[in-house]
């Protein structure tokens, strides 16, 4: 049964594309971050492994609202891994257990999601749906204060 919830089916479509490639970006960088929080090595391990645990945690209840808000817009989510690496922006560089290369793959993850939801808010608005919109306005912020924190790891 479809969602009669004041979205036209079109715009309600287009929507749902929208986040469910948002899905799989903030999945991909789930992935790298729970990578990273295994396989960390250098002298300040437990901080790295606390700060990694608590970036993830934050994408795992991400992960859920994009894909309860696909829903809630009635269509389904994605959900299979080898349509988030076909829908994904996101690359996974070579392994590394290095902090300063940890760190800096995170943040231009962060600050792509940033500029990709921006993006995407004026479109979202265009196809008149205040709840997405103001969805992906409170996500952005989040993905701002993470890139803030990862930025000042670098000292940058």
């Amino acid at each position: 049964m479809k969602a009669n919830i004041g979205l036209i089916e079109k715009n309600a479509q287009q929507i749902a594309l929208i986040l469910n490639k948002l899905l799989a970006d903030e999945f991909v960088l789930y992935a790298k971050t729970r990578n990273y929080h295994w396989n960390y090595e250098g002298d300040n391990f437990i901080e790295m492994h606390k700060f990694f645990e608590s970036l993830y945690t934050e994408l795992e209840d991400v992960i859920d609202e994009i894909a309860e808000r696909v829903r809630k817009i009635g269509h389904y989510a994605e959900g299979r891994l080898k349509e988030y690496l076909k829908l994904t922006d996101l690359t996974e560089p070579s392994t590394t257990t290095k902090q300063g290369e940890q760190v800096r793959n995170l943040l231009d993850d962060h600050e792509t999601m940033a500029r990709y939801i921006r993006e995407k808010i004026t479109e979202v608005d265009k196809l008149k749906d205040v709840g997405t919109v103001d969805y992906l306005t409170q996500l952005i912020q989040k993905h701002e204060k993470a890139a803030w924190m990862l930025r000042s790891y670098l000292g940058k």
